[in-house]
């Protein structure tokens, strides 16, 4: 799950406490706040109840390492990988990619993942155009790391996107805008689990 900005710290960790037993990871995209504000989101996810070891950083890696995350998530404007890797080893590195050409760098970068997207026309993206499923697989057979797929991703075309080959996907507003966020993920669940998705790289 990718935090959408819309919530507040506390409405964002109670219904993180809830519904991550049905995550593999969480991760804060919070771009308006400053370090000091996305390290107290994630004292408050911690005392909630959300491990650690579940949270991923977007962009700041000075945040990750202060709040013991499991990971930082880079885009084009931050860190590169490979100087993300120097000041912070032990922190796994999520590369965004939007492009096959991508998709085959991230891993030669560095990074330990990367986020492809958006598959699907997404009301995050309005306007953009998509990559489709096409790229996706493209994507997938030229990436040497585990490749999660993003971007207008419904239980119901899950199973499309696991079936390409993704590792794994990611999924903003369809938690964290549903009128039942558990009941949301729990979906999400099952339909990657059905998808023949073996768990541990991201949901």
């Amino acid at each position: 799950m990718i935090s959408d900005g819309k919530l507040d710290a506390a409405h964002f960790a109670a219904m993180a406490a809830v519904v991550h037993p049905l995550l593999d990871f969480i991760h804060l995209r919070e771009k308006q706040l400053s370090a000091r504000e996305l390290l107290d989101i994630t004292g408050k996810l911690l005392l909630a109840g959300v491990p650690a070891s579940k949270l991923i950083i977007n962009d700041r890696v000075d945040v990750a390492l202060a709040a013991c995350a499991a990971g930082v998530q880079l885009a084009w404007h931050s860190l590169p990988p490979a100087a993300a890797r120097a000041a912070a080893p032990a922190l796994r590195l999520g590369k965004s990619v939007h492009s096959v050409q991508e998709a085959a760098e991230a891993g030669r970068q560095g990074a330990d993942f990367c986020l492809f997207g958006h598959v699907f026309p997404s009301v995050c993206k309005p306007g953009q155009q998509e990559r489709g499923l096409a790229q996706l697989a493209d994507a997938v057979c030229v990436c040497d790391i585990p490749l999660i797929a993003i971007g207008g991703i419904t239980p119901a075309n899950t199973g499309l996107v696991v079936r390409q080959g993704a590792a794994g996907i990611a999924v903003m507003s369809g938690i964290c805008s549903a009128k039942d966020p558990l009941a949301a993920a729990r979906a999400y669940r099952t339909a990657v689990i059905q998808a023949g998705y073996k768990g541990g790289e991201g949901a």
